[in-house]
């Protein structure tokens, strides 16, 4: 059977990549990055606080970390609310003992279902980024462009009305957008989105309604994906977590600043038998010459001064 004549009919079709979001370029090559106190690596830890409805519906996927089980799926439920009611409390106290000044996603939802959460960072003064607006809600193709800008709408009013943060960061509902997705973020305030992982460095971000910044937010080192979808061990989370550390640190010697990013759950990492890991991988890295801890704005602004 023959090939019909529009087989090779692509939305976008040009040498290179199949999109003109960003421009082709080498890690290796770029600028050296300095960081204050003239740090080698940026310690960037962002703590997920989500919100999984009981009756997930699942469109266009089921997000991972979701409910597995026929409804009422309680004891999934229940599980990833644990880490909202007992978790996230030993996730900051690992983060005061070990001097570390975390990000915080938060699903627009779970401010009005657990106002308690907000009051605690917001005394911390930890930057708040969104995270949509619950973990059923997925930003996807074919999405209505008027639905996807209602989600977005409503998660940025609720989360600057709540928290007084200008917000403007955002990572996506499992890490998924559809097309329309920079825009639409960008035409309401945000600055920069974490969903592209295919960096280790933040770079420039091209949308039509002005400029974003892609700030890779790694899922290799992501606690829920080491552990829950590789069926690693704890011990392995801290080895894995390590390496990159001491890797990246002797990169940073030959190329400039670098980026630990760790992505991390309440629900996961703030179990009793999990949270000693934790602590033994930031007390690793923090005892390591030459570590900043620091938000991820505060980590980008570093960034954008010394490319100026």
């Amino acid at each position: 059977m023959s090939l019909q004549p529009d087989y090779f009919d692509y939305p976008h079709r040009s040498y290179g990549m199949d999109h003109d979001r960003y421009d082709w370029s080498l890690l290796s090559e770029r600028k050296p990055v300095v960081w204050p106190n003239n740090a080698k690596l940026a310690l960037w830890v962002n703590v997920n606080l989500q919100f999984f409805p009981l009756d997930q519906q699942g469109i266009p996927f089921k997000v991972p970390g979701g409910m597995t089980m026929p409804y009422p799926d309680l004891r999934h439920f229940s599980l990833r609310d644990y880490g909202n009611r007992v978790g996230i409390f030993r996730l900051l106290k690992a983060f005061d003992r070990y001097g570390i000044t975390p990000t915080v996603a938060i699903n627009g939802e779970l401010v009005e279902r657990a106002p308690y959460l907000i009051q605690s960072i917001n005394q911390r003064g930890y930057e708040i980024i969104a995270h949509g607006w619950n973990m059923d809600c997925l930003h996807y193709g074919g999405q209505a462009i008027d639905e996807e800008r209602a989600l977005i709408e409503r998660t940025l009013t609720t989360l600057r009305e709540a928290t007084g943060q200008a917000i403007t960061g955002w990572l996506s509902p499992a890490r998924n957008e559809s097309g329309n997705t920079p825009e639409l973020l960008a035409a309401n305030g945000i600055q920069y989105l974490c969903d592209w992982v295919n960096d280790d460095m933040p770079y420039p971000f091209r949308t039509a309604q002005g400029p974003l910044t892609a700030m890779p937010l790694s899922n290799e080192l992501d606690d829920s994906f080491i552990l829950m979808n590789n069926l690693h061990s704890e011990d392995s989370y801290v080895e894995q977590v390590s390496d990159a550390c001491d890797f990246l640190l002797q990169e940073a010697e030959q190329q400039g600043g670098r980026i630990l990013s760790l992505n991390i759950h309440p629900w996961m990492l703030g179990q009793p038998h999990r949270i000693g890991k934790l602590e033994q991988a930031l007390e690793y890295i923090t005892s390591r010459p030459g570590v900043w801890s620091a938000s991820a704005s505060d980590i980008l602004s570093a960034c954008s001064a010394t490319k100026e």
